[in-house]
């Protein structure tokens, strides 16, 4: 199956062509998508929906909003970015390693799959909801952050010193599996008593012993003064706040951005993750780390990924560039 959309039929000449990147995230249910230009203006932005039981119906509605955005810009994207759960390939240009999900993703090669002219480049979706906040949100201007997403699983990634880490195979910046108890249950990476069980929504009903749906009943709860659902919630809170002074010790970022759904708990996340952060982090000179919630919501990858496919077109020579 394939779904080139740049046909000669949907090309206008360069002097009347509308110049833009687009950038896709593909998520479990949905595709998100945005039209941005190079300095950072969203022209357009859409969110699709598709059917996880049918067979690669996600790839389809990708090439079909692609083909809308060609339509409507009056000409295809000048680059192309695309994101998803899972590991890289080492040339950028597919997902390697995506076990269980979305099936037909791993090895598909997006830029012959679209038929695109310019290489488009591959990245894990945490990968990109960093390089979104860098270029437009919560991390601009900074060259060392530490993202992490709190939602069903606790997600991250790193940037040092203005370089996105991705690693040997591409696991950096998986910070939801930092052990934090050596004798606790593997999670579904195999680490013991990680963050992501710690923290995630995926185990809040044993957490609090089935009372909760999700985190934002339990955060409804503990804010109404339930004894048992504070004791739940700050002990999760508590149990962050450890893994993350081991990671500004490990990274020594200049600011720790905090998104998901989890998140939007606002104060009652922020206020005792600072506590507890207190007597934690290692502040030398008095040096403190910045706690900031995440700023571009459930768009962020789409952007993170527009950005890549532009600087990817400044620099073919480099697949792993920083941004």
């Amino acid at each position: 199956m394939e779904g080139g959309v740049f046909q000669k039929g949907n090309t206008m000449s360069d002097s009347s062509k509308t110049s833009y990147s687009l950038g896709l995230d593909l998520g479990g249910s949905s595709v998100k998508s945005v039209a941005v230009t190079s300095s950072g203006e969203v022209l357009t932005r859409r969110q699709v929906e598709f059917d996880a039981s049918s067979s690669m119906d996600w790839a389809a509605r990708i090439a079909e909003l692609v083909a809308a955005y060609t339509s409507e810009r009056q000409g295809p994207p000048d680059t192309i970015g695309f994101a998803a759960p899972g590991l890289a390939s080492r040339n950028g240009r597919s997902i390697a390693f995506m076990p269980g999900r979305l099936g037909g993703l791993e090895n598909l090669d997006w830029t012959r799959y679209l038929k695109s002219p310019t290489e488009i480049p591959v990245l894990n979706d945490a990968h990109a909801a960093l390089l979104g906040e860098v270029w437009l949100g919560a991390a601009r201007g900074l060259r060392n952050v530490i993202l992490v997403t709190l939602g069903t699983g606790v997600g991250g990634a790193a940037m040092v010193d203005g370089h996105l880490l991705q690693g040997e195979i591409g696991r950096a910046g998986h910070l939801g599996h930092a052990s934090l108890d050596a004798w606790g249950v593997p999670d579904i990476c195999g680490t013991p008593g990680s963050l992501e069980l710690a923290m995630g929504n995926c185990t809040l009903p044993a957490r609090a012993g089935g009372r909760f749906a999700n985190t934002h009943e339990l955060v409804q709860a503990h804010l109404a003064g339930d004894a048992q659902a504070s004791k739940v919630w700050l002990d999760s809170v508590r149990r962050l706040a450890a893994a993350l002074a081991s990671f500004i010790n490990i990274l020594d970022p200049s600011a720790v951005i905090i998104g998901g759904g989890i998140a939007r708990s606002g104060p009652a996340l922020f206020e005792p993750l600072a506590d507890f952060l207190e007597p934690m982090e290692w502040r030398p000179g008095g040096h403190r780390v910045r706690l900031l919630p995440a700023e571009l919501g459930e768009f962020a990858g789409a952007l993170g990924a527009a950005r890549r496919g532009l600087t990817a077109n400044l620099d073919r020579a480099n697949t792993r560039p920083l941004l």
